[in-house]
């Protein structure tokens, strides 16, 4: 059966928050260790502020999502990850702070949502949405349920080629009401692929309470119907959520096979930044903010059990400062992408053909061949 944690999360059945809950403890993890969770939450938090300044600027093109509020969980669980043996993990569009600690690059993501030229897709997508697998992180995309069974082959691969190697996948409670989480979990559990897929309860499904989605009180308990162990953890603990995954992490590398996280987040922005969330009680975000902010939460923890003083945790947040601004004015400088660009990457090899290649041989009437505008117009000079 699943297993949960012997204290519940911080958060009531109907979704509020409670008190906050002592922060498990994470033996394994040295002094230096938890200062780096605590660099690698403001990290995100201050580069999704920034990207909020930029996107008010119109300097962001396409979306903007946030994962405020949510910054604990995904760099918890992205932490009990082991690079040096390849493991690798599936991000949602939320889980920024994952592939930040996967070694993904403040200016890289800042290029990213501004469509630059030198950015990871050379601004042919205008969002998040890329991936590397050498730094152990898949395409950062709005997958639902999707990804589940994509990491399941992932993992099924590790395993029949005998590595020792985890994979990660994230997905949202919505995503569990999915005929893709159902398969792609079978499959695994099935398979005993090397598999942690964990589920951020953050109330909302898009705009759609869980409770109006699902008729599962806890969603960990659905890990009983496909065989495999599940527990719920306190999503804006970072040491907490780190215990569990890392409990999960090893497991899955010891040949125990898939483990179903369920942990107890809240995010206090929309979907997107377009989102106004009107379908939030009133109220509601604010007390999450004042009694539940997953990095207030660690910074007292690390001042009052671990003895790091205030100016050592105030130095980190000038180092962090201090690296969004040099990687804003550098992205900020970079060039806009060139058409031809759009021919790269698109298949693996992609071959330098002339831009109005479809002309040739084509036979076109005269006139219709001096209609159109010729090969040195604009950005074809050359």
């Amino acid at each position: 059966m699943a297993q949960r944690a012997a204290t519940r999360p911080a958060i009531t059945p109907n979704g509020s928050p409670a008190a906050p809950l002592p922060v498990a403890a994470a033996p394994a993890l040295g002094r230096a260790e938890k200062l780096e969770l605590y660099y690698f939450m403001r990290l995100t938090r201050t580069l999704e502020e920034r990207l909020v300044s930029l996107y008010r600027q119109t300097k962001v093109v396409g979306g903007l999502f946030r994962s405020l509020g949510q910054e604990a969980d995904a760099v918890g669980s992205a932490y009990a990850l082991d690079r040096t043996q390849g493991d690798i993990l599936s991000p949602l569009i939320r889980n920024l702070g994952s592939m930040l600690v996967q070694g993904a690059t403040p200016l890289e993501i800042l290029r990213q949502y501004m469509a630059k030229g030198d950015s990871p897709t050379r601004g042919r997508e205008l969002n998040i949405h890329f991936g590397d697998v050498r730094r152990g992180f898949i395409g950062q995309i709005s997958h639902l349920g999707d990804m589940v069974p994509v990491m399941a082959g992932v993992t099924l691969s590790f395993k029949v080629r005998g590595e020792r190697r985890v994979g990660l996948v994230y997905v949202g409670d919505g995503a569990t009401s999915t005929g893709a989480f159902h398969e792609g979990i079978n499959f695994a559990a099935v398979q005993r692929c090397p598999l942690v897929v964990i589920v951020e309860n953050n109330g909302y499904a898009y705009s759609t309470p869980t409770s109006r989605q699902t008729a599962a009180r806890h969603l960990v308990d659905k890990a009983a119907g496909y065989g495999v162990p599940g527990e719920q953890a306190d999503g804006n603990d970072v040491l907490a959520t780190y215990d569990v995954t890392k409990r999960a992490v090893d497991r899955a590398r010891a040949g125990g096979g898939v483990t179903l996280i369920e942990l107890i987040t809240y995010r206090r922005k929309g979907h997107a930044e377009h989102d106004n969330q009107s379908y939030v009680p009133e109220g509601e975000i604010e007390r999450w903010s004042r009694e539940n902010d997953p990095i207030d939460r660690y910074a007292a923890v690390l001042r009052d059990r671990e003895g790091v003083e205030p100016q050592e945790l105030a130095a980190i947040d000038a180092r962090v400062q201090a690296e969004i601004d040099a990687a804003t004015d550098t992205a900020d400088a970079s060039p806009p992408p060139q058409a031809l660009d759009a021919l790269v990457g698109v298949y693996a090899d992609p071959p330098a053909v002339p831009p109005l290649w479809f002309r040739e041989g084509s036979g076109a009437p005269a006139a219709a061949a001096a209609a159109e505008r010729p090969a040195g117009w604009g950005t074809y000079d050359g």
